[in-house]
């Protein structure tokens, strides 16, 4: 009997060890302390305490063919919320996995251990019949040996209750671990069926996609402005800002500009989102004061015009330097052909998908608008047009494909009026509605990389998206 019962002892040893871990530590492991609560048939799990939105909208707007159009910014991996709750209830499920394996296991060698302890019971039990029926059949040495091991063995049936109860919590506990991973697979499903790295990389890929797709569309003619989506309203009522039309996607700085004349403060925000909160940004000082709206970044530099001069200025933000600064020749300034609006508005800096430009007018070409390719490292003049639209007769004007793009007020109800096609040198009147929400537009530019037109409209950050008709190629064509 003692062989048995050293291994009866081992075994209950093993199962009050394990029944006190997975009564004390298996509800702190899986995150149960204090996280649920019951009310009736329903229940209730809170993993995350006060989440925050990981992906934010910021406006939506309705294009002129109807279809909804929205700016939305996902933030970096290290900032975004949604990683971290992914992450947790991911690492919450793998736990309760393995638990429930190691339950698997632990229930099998119990079912094992349980049928031998009920066959030690049974034995039990029998011989203590026998030996009530034997009383009269046995020496009395012999009999007393017999009752005085009984006598030892019967604190084993106590023992033995203890056991099955302990077998009885496993499998309660069995069923908690069970309803406990339905319902992290529930909120997985609530939360999406892909955590936030594994919706990162599917944009990738789709992102990467769409640049593959916008490599074989060809430069498109304007034929809509979307409704204005408004990012911020910051700074006085003229300005501008604008992104680096050369950076690439994952670069996504701001540069903020207020103000028309003599300034020389450049705020530089690290994100659009920073610039919306008006957090996390460095300031760079000109040495050259700026005059008018018709500043542009291009391939980490600012392009402006010096005030009071025809003076075009490249200024490196990152070395903080002037790369070069060059005349422009017969170029008015100091409000001496401005645009409509007027604010030193005399030259005006672009970007398009062909490279920089200057629009601007001359004593020579009578006040009419003049489109001059630069070269963006010397700032030379590679070559010039004389459109023909009188400067002071214009809005605001920006190019797209080699094509400036011209409104007729900077006023409520302007529409872009007139374009001028630089490979043809000609030149067409169009009616496409351009919506002015705030009433006086100081400041126009067309972003290529977004495809977005940045504005600044009485004190507003406005964007616009543009509709192109567009002529895709394939790999085959020339």
């Amino acid at each position: 009997m003692s062989v048995p019962l050293l291994k009866i002892g081992a075994v209950l040893s093993t199962m009050a060890m394990v029944t006190n871990w997975m009564s004390q530590t298996l509800p702190s492991l899986v995150g149960l302390n204090g996280t649920v609560s019951r009310a009736g048939a329903s229940e209730k799990i809170t993993l995350f305490q006060s989440p925050e939105e990981g992906w934010q909208l910021y406006t939506s707007a309705q294009a002129p063919d109807g279809k909804c159009i929205c700016t939305a910014v996902i933030p970096a991996q290290s900032t975004c919320s949604r990683d971290g709750r992914s992450r947790e209830l991911r690492q919450l499920m793998e736990k309760v996995q393995n638990v429930s394996q190691s339950m698997e296991v632990l229930e099998l060698r119990t079912y094992r251990d349980l049928q031998y302890v009920r066959g030690m019971e049974t034995l039990m039990r029998s011989l203590d019949a026998r030996l009530r029926a034997a009383d009269g059949s046995l020496s009395a040495k012999s009999f007393q040996e017999l009752k005085d091991r009984m006598t030892e063995l019967l604190p084993l049936s106590s023992v033995l209750e203890q056991y099955k109860a302990d077998t009885r919590t496993i499998v309660r506990l069995r069923e908690e671990v069970r309803n406990l991973s339905g319902s992290l697979a529930a909120i997985q499903e609530e939360m999406g069926a892909y955590g936030y790295e594994d919706l990162q990389q599917r944009v990738m890929a789709l992102e990467a996609r769409l640049h593959a797709c916008a490599q074989k569309l060809g430069c498109g003619k304007l034929t809509g402005v979307s409704n204005p989506i408004t990012v911020r309203a910051m700074g006085s009522r003229f300005g501008s800002w604008m992104t680096d039309t050369m950076a690439p996607s994952a670069d996504s700085r701001v540069w903020y500009m207020d103000g028309y004349y003599k300034g020389r403060r450049v705020l530089e925000f690290r994100t659009l989102g920073d610039f919306i909160k008006g957090q996390n940004f460095i300031q760079h000082l000109l040495p050259q004061p700026w005059a008018g709206t018709g500043h542009v970044v291009y391939n980490g530099s600012l392009f402006y015009n010096k005030y009071q001069s025809n003076v075009v200025v490249k200024y490196h933000f990152r070395s903080r330097s002037v790369l070069v600064q060059r005349s422009l020749p017969g170029a008015g300034y100091n409000n001496t052909f401005p645009y409509s609006w007027g604010g030193f508005s005399d030259m005006d800096f672009m970007v398009d998908e062909s490279g920089l430009w200057a629009v601007y007018t001359t004593n020579q070409n009578a006040g009419n608008i003049v489109v001059s390719r630069l070269d963006p490292h010397t700032l030379e003049v590679m070559r010039s047009w004389d459109t023909g639209y009188p400067k002071r007769s214009a809005g605001e004007a920006f190019m797209i494909c080699g094509v400036l793009y011209v409104t007729n007020s900077h006023l409520a109800g302007a529409k872009v009026y007139f374009a001028y096609f630089t490979n043809t040198s000609s030149y067409e009147y169009t009616d496409v509605p351009f919506h002015n929400q705030y009433s006086h537009i100081s400041m126009l530019d067309y972003n290529p990389r977004e495809r977005a037109l940045y504005t600044w409209n009485n004190g507003h950050q406005v964007l616009y998206n543009v509709t192109l008709f567009h002529v895709i190629s394939t790999s085959g064509d020339p």
